[in-house]
C-alpha cells in the first residue's frame, strides 16, 4: 500500500485556511512521505532515507536475500526509467538467448575467392558483409584489409557493404540531448569501426609552451581548428576542454578551446565527427591506401551478391568478453548494437529496436520473469521512454543468479570500489569488492542494482531506482543500503 495522503486530502489541505501557501503543502506532504518510508526501514538505514528529502512517490527499492527472505520492497511494481540499468537487460538476454561464446563474423567476399591479374586487380567487386561487430577496432580492420594484401590483391574497383544483418537503426547523435558530438549518442550500426569515435591527442611542447593536436586515426577532411591555452599550474586533474564540431566546405573542422596544465602531460578526448558509413569509408580508404592498394569507383552499400566467396574475415571477442566491456564501462552504443544482435538471430536479419525488444521479452518470458508495464526502446537506457519494474528486475537478477551462466554475468558488472562506475564509490573496507554493480544515471534519474555479498556469506539482491527531479541526493543512501548488506 503507498504511503502517499489520498488525492482528496491533499485537495482538502489546499482549500483551507491552515496553510498560507500552495508550496507548503507540497513541502509539508513531501517530509510526511520522507518520514513514512524512513519508518519502514531497518533502524541502520532510517537516517540516510531521511536526508535524501525525496518523496515515497519517487523510489522503487527491493531488497532480497538470495534464497532467503525479502527484506525491502517500496513501489515495487511501479514502472520508472532505470537509465543504464536497462544494459543488465540487454546483456543478461542476449548472454542466455545467444550463449557465452557468441561471436561476430566481419567476412570480405570476391568472385573466386579473390581472383586477381598479373598486376594484383581484382576481378569485380570486393564485398564486405557487415557482422553488426559491437566492438571492431581500427586494429582489427586493418588487420582484415592486410590479409587481403597477403593474398594478393591491390587494385580494387569498388568495395560494396552489406549492412543487411540491421534494418534503417541510425539515429540522429543530437537527438537525445543536443550533445551530437559526443561518444555516448553514437549511432548503432553494423559496420561500426572504434565505436565510430576520433580521438583527439593534445601532445605538450614544453619548450614552447603550447599543445600540439593531433587526430587519430588522421581521416581525410576531419581537422582541428583553435587553441587549447597553456598553464603552469599543478596539474588539478584530468583537462576540460570544449568542443565543437562543423562543416566547412568538404571538411569538417572539430573546433577546440580551453586551458590545460602542462604539468599534466599528454590527454586525449574523443568526439564524433562522421556518421558511423562516413567514419568506416574515409577509415577503409585511409588504411587501404596506406597498404599500397588502390580504389577506383569507391565505396557503396549494397548486398553480397550471389556465387562469391570468403576471402577473409574476422571473428570478434566471445560475448562474455563483451558484455564486460558494456557493463562496466556503461558503452551506449555497444548496448545498442547487443540489443540489434539478438533481435537478428532470434527474428531474422533486418534488426531494429523493436525486433531486439520482442527478442529480450521472450527470453525474460521464458525465465518467467514478470515483465509487466516494462519498455525497452534500445537496450542502452539512453531515454526517456524505457521502463522496468524493480520487482521484475530483481526477479532477472535472481533468475540470472540460479543460471549456469550465472558467473559470465555477474563477472561482467563493475565491483565496489574496485572498477567500472563503481571504482570510486564504496572504497570502504566494509563495501569494497563486496557488491556487482550496474548503475544509472540520467537527468531526473539515478538507479543502482546487483549483488551483495554481506559478511555472513549470504547473497542479496538490490534493485533502486529513483525518478525525481532530485534524484541525485539517493545516491548517499544507495551507498548506505549497501554497507548495510555487506555487513549483515
Amino acid at each position: 500500500m503507498s504511503l502517499l495522503p489520498s488525492p482528496s486530502w491533499v485537495d482538502h489541505l489546499k482549500t483551507t485556511k491552515w496553510l498560507g501557501a500552495s508550496s507548503l503543502v507540497c513541502v509539508t506532504a513531501c517530509l510526511f512521505v520522507t518520514q513514512a518510508l524512513a519508518q519502514s526501514l531497518p533502524a541502520d538505514l532510517e537516517k540516510a532515507w531521511r536526508a535524501t528529502r525525496l518523496p515515497e512517490s519517487s523510489v522503487s527499492l527491493v531488497v532480497q536475500e538470495i534464497d532467503g527472505p525479502r527484506l525491502v520492497s517500496i513501489n515495487a511494481s511501479q514502472p520508472r526509467n532505470p537509465a543504464s540499468v536497462m544494459k543488465m537487460v540487454t546483456t543478461w538476454t542476449a548472454l542466455a538467448g545467444l550463449g557465452p561464446e557468441y561471436t561476430w563474423r566481419t567476412t570480405f567476399f570476391a568472385k573466386g575467392g579473390g581472383q586477381v591479374d598479373a598486376q594484383g586487380s581484382l576481378a569485380g567487386p570486393l564485398y564486405l558483409k557487415a557482422g553488426g561487430d559491437p566492438l571492431l577496432t581500427v586494429e582489427d580492420l586493418w588487420g582484415l584489409l592486410r590479409g587481403l594484401r597477403q593474398r594478393g590483391i591491390k587494385n580494387l574497383t569498388e568495395v560494396v557493404v552489406d549492412r543487411s544483418r540491421f534494418g534503417r537503426v541510425a539515429i540522429n547523435p543530437g537527438e537525445f540531448d543536443g550533445a551530437a558530438d559526443r561518444p555516448y549518442n553514437a549511432s548503432p550500426d553494423a559496420m561500426m569501426v572504434g565505436l565510430g569515435a576520433v580521438r583527439l591527442l593534445f601532445q605538450p611542447d614544453r619548450q614552447a609552451s603550447k599543445w600540439i593536436p593531433i587526430v587519430d586515426p588522421p581521416l581525410p577532411g576531419v581537422r582541428i581548428n583553435g587553441d587549447i591555452k597553456w598553464s603552469n599550474v599543478a596539474c588539478p586533474g584530468s583537462p576540460s576542454i570544449a568542443t565543437q564540431v562543423a562543416p566547412s566546405g568538404r571538411d569538417i573542422v572539430i573546433n577546440v578551446s580551453g586551458t590545460a596544465a602542462g604539468s599534466c602531460g599528454e590527454f586525449s578526448v574523443y568526439r564524433l565527427a562522421l556518421s558511423q558509413p562516413e567514419y568506416f569509408s574515409g577509415l577503409f580508404q585511409m588504411l587501404w591506401k596506406e597498404l599500397g592498394g588502390t580504389l577506383g569507383k569507391g565505396i557503396r552499400e549494397g548486398k553480397v551478391a550471389a556465387g562469391v566467396e570468403p576471402v577473409v574475415w574476422h571473428e570478434s571477442a566471445s560475448l562474455a568478453n563483451v558484455i564486460r566491456q558494456i557493463n562496466k564501462q556503461s558503452n551506449n552504443v555497444m548496448a545498442r548494437t547487443l540489443f540489434l544482435t539478438l533481435g537478428a538471430e532470434r527474428m531474422g536479419a533486418g534488426a531494429t529496436p523493436q525486433t531486439g525488444a520482442s527478442a529480450a521479452l521472450a527470453v525474460l518470458n521464458s525465465q518467467k520473469v514478470d515483465t509487466r508495464g516494462w519498455v525497452l526502446d534500445n537496450g542502452a537506457g539512453l531515454s526517456r521512454e524505457g521502463r522496468v519494474t524493480a520487482d521484475g528486475l530483481a526477479g532477472m537478477l535472481d533468475a540470472a543468479w540460479h543460471s549456469p551462466l550465472m558467473p559470465e554475468f555477474v563477472s561482467s558488472l563493475a565491483i565496489s570500489g574496485v572498477d567500472g562506475t563503481v571504482r570510486r564509490r564504496l572504497r570502504d573496507d566494509e563495501t569494497k569488492g563486496m557488491a556487482h554493480l550496474k548503475t544509472g544515471t540520467l537527468r531526473d534519474v539515478r538507479a543502482l542494482a546487483g549483488y551483495v555479498l554481506g559478511a555472513s556469506g549470504k547473497r542479496y539482491i538490490l534493485v533502486s531506482i529513483v525518478n525525481d527531479d532530485r534524484s541525485v541526493s539517493v545516491r548517499a543512501f544507495d551507498d548506505a543500503l549497501v554497507a548495510w548488506l555487506a555487513a549483515r
